[in-house]
């Protein structure tokens, strides 16, 4: 035996032995009898894994899964049933390869090795639930600005819940998220196998751009591409006609492209991405799912970033919905994902430039011009006063030891528009309107420092205040007009949810896709597969 072994060997009995009670292994006759072999194995195999020793220590070492009583047979064939299932929800299926255990269970031969075969049970349980409940990746170790932090449940309760079950399938089946988009999600994901299994899309279409009008093979290859993916119905043309036309907006509908009904590049790419990659997208967003805790029932603000809106969604139904725009794809201005409430807006607001801006982007030009730059920006000294630039010796200073914030008070012109819907946060990220409107007209709609721009940001007020006045409209206009900052509290705090989801259903179940313009869902498929998570694979 190495030494390394040797040491293992040593001092489990003596961990095992503190678990349940020892100051060190069973020394005498009355002691194996009051700590019997199974226990001492279930405390060892226990050694690392907090919450297992924990619900043993508190049932007194009594087995769930490998006695002979009817509940323990049922815990067991529940467990060993639900894992088939594990692949269905793209976890990892190797993790649920009960071969090994098997044998184990069938060469049962000491208490010692029923004990280890208890743990190993148990721990098989707990991955499964947390893995089907909260996710397998933890996402703000895979990237910082997925700040979301899913509820795992604790083991210990886990495992308490179980065993008060009345029954065991049924508490299984409990763990599976309750919804709707999981449902649709993994129904798509079905599909999409069942697709790959006979033969995928078909051939890529061998073009950069076609129109309608356009005849060749190449259109061959679009309407064929087309019939696979379920836009067009069966059919014999050889020529871009209205049918394919119509499709082909369908099509760009799904994707978040301009709708009109011409395949040119960006739909010609899109068209051509391979079904499995379609897949990983789905497999993605159903792990992204199992990470969110939210009651649709309520109202919620659901901001999607790949998508580039922002909904209002009451009682599962869209009630509100337009175009935002976004963080830019560079340093630390991509916008984060987590979920926080809004608690109020602010009409006719300030803008308190961050200071990475005021450093980076203006200080080097006030400089250069002896503070004539900017001059829409306001100098503020540490005591909140407005400080003139002519009392300002601008070549005394640098990024470094610039004493001033800056300030945009008010207006039309000022770069948060003239309202933001506040839900603090440790990113300072919020919504807002814009005087910068042009840039909705963008397909991509990524330029932003991190926060979230609105196109209709009065309708949004509107719908934000409906529940808590008469006529919301000229509640807000009578403020707006006053040009003061004023701040309205919301009597009934909304949920606010950033996301990230390249791939979605409607409620028909049709699927939408966006480019992963962060390249936030690549990392999570990466860190997937690192955990075990595969393609469905196919014989020929």
């Amino acid at each position: 035996m190495s030494l390394p072994s040797l040491r293992k060997s040593l001092l489990l009995p003596l961990a095992a032995a503190a678990l349940i009670g020892l100051s060190g292994p069973a020394s005498s006759a009355g002691d194996s009898l009051k700590f019997p072999a199974f226990a001492q194995a279930v405390a060892e195999a226990a050694v690392g894994h907090d919450e297992v020793a924990a619900f043993y220590r508190a049932t007194n070492y009594q087995p769930i899964w490998t006695g002979q009583a009817d509940g323990e047979r049922a815990r067991l064939q529940a467990l060993l049933k639900a894992i088939l299932s594990a692949g269905d929800h793209g976890l990892p299926v190797a993790a649920y390869d009960t071969t090994e255990l098997k044998a184990m269970m069938r060469d049962i031969s000491s208490p010692r090795e029923r004990g280890r075969v208890e743990v190993a049970l148990t721990q098989l349980f707990l991955t499964y639930a947390h893995q089907l409940q909260t996710g397998i990746l933890i996402p703000k170790e895979i990237d910082a600005g997925m700040a979301r932090d899913p509820h795992r449940r604790d083991g210990t309760e886990l495992l308490n819940s179980f065993l008060a079950a009345d029954s065991p399938e049924a508490f299984m089946h409990s763990l599976v998220p309750t919804s709707d988009e999981y449902a649709r999600l993994m129904h798509k994901k079905f599909e999409f196998e069942r697709k790959i299994e006979a033969g995928g899309w078909g051939p890529k279409v061998p073009a950069n751009a076609l129109r309608p009008g356009d005849a060749g093979m190449a259109v061959v290859a679009l309407r064929n591409r087309l019939i696979a993916m379920g836009y067009l119905d069966r059919s014999a043309t050889i020529t871009y006609d209205a049918d394919i036309q119509r499709a082909v907006q369908r099509f760009q509908e799904n994707m978040g492209l301009n709708a009109d009904g011409v395949a040119g590049p960006s739909t010609i790419r899109a068209i051509n991405v391979p079904i499995e990659e379609r897949l990983k997208s789905i497999i993605v967003a159903m792990e992204r799912e199992r990470w969110l805790t939210i009651d649709r029932q309520k109202r919620y603000v659901w901001v999607n970033l790949t998508d580039f809106t922002a909904r209002v969604i009451d009682g599962g139904q869209i009630t509100f919905e337009t175009r935002s725009v976004v963080g830019q794809n560079r340093g630390d201005t991509r916008t984060p994902e987590f979920s926080d409430v809004m608690e109020h807006m602010i009409i006719n607001p300030s803008w308190y430039v961050p200071r990475s801006i005021s450093v980076n982007e203006y200080l080097p030009g006030m400089i250069a011009s002896g503070g004539a730059s900017a001059g829409h920006l306001q100098l503020i000294d540490g005591r909140g006063n407005v400080v003139p630039r002519s009392a300002v010796n601008w070549g005394a200073y640098s990024p470094r030891n610039f004493p001033y914030d800056l300030k945009q008070p008010p207006s039309r012109g000022n770069a948060l528009g003239l309202v933001k819907f506040m839900f603090p946060n440790r990113f300072n990220v919020y919504l807002h309107d814009t005087p910068s409107k042009y840039l909705f007209n963008n397909e991509v709609r990524a330029y932003s420092h991190g926060c979230v721009r609105l196109q209709k940001p009065f309708e949004f007020a509107y719908t934000m205040l409906a529940p808590q006045v008469d006529d919301p409209e000229g509640f807000f206009h009578d403020i707006l007009n006053t040009g003061q900052e004023t701040k309205v509290v919301l009597e009934e705090p909304v949920p606010v949810h950033l996301v990230y989801r390249t791939a979605f259903s409607d409620l028909r179940g049709q699927m939408s896709y966006r480019a992963d313009v962060y390249g936030r869902d690549a990392k999570v498929w990466a860190a997937l597969e690192a955990a075990g998570v595969r393609l469905p694979s196919f014989g020929s």
